[in-house]
């Protein structure tokens, strides 16, 4: 679910980026704050811990200004550890109409089973104010801080800064040599990757007794805003002015590294008297299914696999979520098109629908999620992907679990070049015309090594016969391991190893190796 970074239509659209200078020097700085003072899911990071601060009594703090609030805040929570196993006589955690997480989320991105399309899942309280970040701790701490906390508005967020070591180095066609891996698509440099402000509310979705509401305004600065771009929203940022009214069929791309988008802009209801609780969603969000997430602490490594570099992004519509029973959960919708904005001039806007089912296990340990993420008559548009998809997890005992996903995606009428009516094309233009297909499979199977600590190994196939993705007619294996380390509740860095071939052409180094070998590593920090 991502944006794949657009092949330049003139070698002049080469842009300057970050030296590695001042990235370094942003690494640093990081450091020093950190020092000186943190389905997969669409739902926000993680954030209940048995070590979380309170955020009560309010106001206890109310006569201190609020930047040394912050700052006490920051000091307290660099010494909490983000995991810390309940001992006898801790209080209970916040109950859950539908029993405890299956996972420990710290220090996994979630505790719960794979779902998307909303900000939490049916059944549980959104109690993401009794584990507030510096930021919201501060604010309860201040005068005002009971009417805040009663309000369950939230406002938080985090930066993220990657690097990588590759084999690649041929970057005479261009910067992006480790493509067709994404995000570190730039070899061998330090990224400002998403700086990341979330605004929100997470309605109550663990009582039966009323309708409760919530509202996510997530915006993001980076290098990632090219993998979450949808055309008509902010796009001008990576197409250049909107071509609709022109009549050329070959525009500039401006094709800037560093931009600002906001992948998730929405509106939910929460019935609970609609089987076992209903949630309706309005406005864009990021597209329901997936392993893998685009916001780096929902993520289970540091990067992503090429398979999730070439799906469906975000969706902007309508989708509701009902709990039918403990077992079952399906979802519909109805959304305007593929990462595109619903004003947008475009072939690949109209109406498109989806339909997933999810089934969890009664013993817990299972679970299967899956269905049709985008349907409609599948005309070659800016990334009109017919997508389908399945997804099943198993927790195998309290270290060991896995989750697999195989996708199928395919477009009709299929172009090999720009058009008036398809100017641009969200990947590359396909060696053929007519059906064009592409998908893949990949699996992760993660290990505990530690209360805040956790081992990642990912395999995946991925087939592109046409290069309508990565531009080399090929199928790709990529293997990788990882580790996720929380120093303490704020901190998070994970290192990793990754290894890729490509089978029929060669498809790394600009198209002139088949393998490809990276090491890297990102460091997040929450505020």
């Amino acid at each position: 679910m991502k944006r794949i970074p657009i092949k330049p239509n003139t070698n002049k659209s080469q842009l300057k980026g970050w030296t590695l200078g001042l990235a370094a020097l942003g690494l640093v700085s990081l450091g020093a704050t950190a020092h000186a003072a943190e389905p997969a899911t669409n739902a926000a990071p993680a954030m209940a811990s048995t070590n979380a601060p309170a955020a009560q009594p309010y106001g206890k703090k109310a006569g201190m200004g609020f930047f040394k609030r912050l700052n006490e805040a920051y000091a307290e929570q660099n010494a909490t550890a983000i995991y810390t196993a309940p001992k006898p006589g801790d209080p209970p955690p916040t109950p859950r109409r539908i029993g405890p997480q299956p996972f420990d989320g710290p220090p996994y991105p979630t505790g719960d089973w794979q779902i998307g399309g909303g900000p939490n899942v049916i059944g549980d309280p959104g109690a993401l104010r009794d584990s507030p970040y510096p930021l919201m701790q501060a604010i309860y701490d201040g005068p005002g801080g009971k009417a805040w906390y009663d309000s369950r508005i939230q406002l938080y967020g985090w930066e993220t800064v990657s690097g990588n070591l590759s084999t690649s180095r041929n970057t005479s066609k261009g910067q992006a040599a480790n493509f067709p891996e994404v995000y570190d698509e730039r070899p061998n440099r330090v990224e400002q990757e998403q700086f990341v402000l979330y605004l929100e509310r997470m309605a109550d979705e663990s009582q039966t007794d009323h309708v409760d509401w919530g509202f996510r305004i997530a915006g993001v600065y980076g290098l990632d805003y090219r993998f979450m771009s949808t055309r008509g929203f902010l796009s001008n940022q990576l197409y250049g002015n909107n071509v609709s009214s022109q009549t050329t069929a070959n525009p500039v791309v401006r094709n800037n590294y560093l931009g600002y988008d906001i992948p998730m802009l929405y509106a939910n209801m929460y019935i609970p008297w609609v089987a076992q609780g209903m949630n309706i969603t309005l406005g864009r969000i990021i597209s329901m299914p997936d392993i893998e997430q685009q916001l780096a602490p929902n993520n289970l490594m540091a990067s992503h696999s090429i398979l999730y570099g070439f799906d469906n992004y975000t969706m902007w519509g309508l989708w509701t979520t009902t709990k039918l029973n403990a077992n079952w959960t399906v979802q519909a919708g109805i959304a305007d098109g593929v990462d595109m904005a619903p004003w947008q001039n475009d072939v690949g806007r109209q109406v498109t629908g989806s339909l997933l089912i999810q089934w969890i296990s009664s013993g817990g340990h299972d679970s299967v999620y899956g269905g049709m993420n985008s349907l409609n008559n599948g005309n070659f548009g800016y990334n009109n992907l017919q997508e389908s998809i399945l997804s099943y997890t198993h927790k195998f005992n309290e270290k060991w679990w896995t989750t697999f996903e195989g996708q199928f995606m395919y477009t009709k009428n299929a172009s090999t070049g720009p058009t008036y009516q398809v100017p641009y094309q969200d990947g590359f233009w396909p060696s053929h015309g007519g059906f064009v297909s592409e998908g893949g499979i990949l699996n992760y199977t993660m290990r505990r090594i530690a209360d805040n600590a956790f081992v990642t190994f990912r395999n995946e196939w991925y087939d592109d016969p046409a290069g309508a993705r990565t531009g080399s007619s090929t199928s790709y294996y990529e293997t990788s391991a990882g580790i996720t380390w929380f120093p303490n509740r704020l901190l998070c860095l994970r290192p990793e190893i990754r290894f890729e071939h490509s089978f029929q052409q060669y498809g790394f180094d600009n198209q002139t190796r088949k393998n490809q070998v990276t090491l890297a590593m990102d460091a997040t920090y929450h505020f």
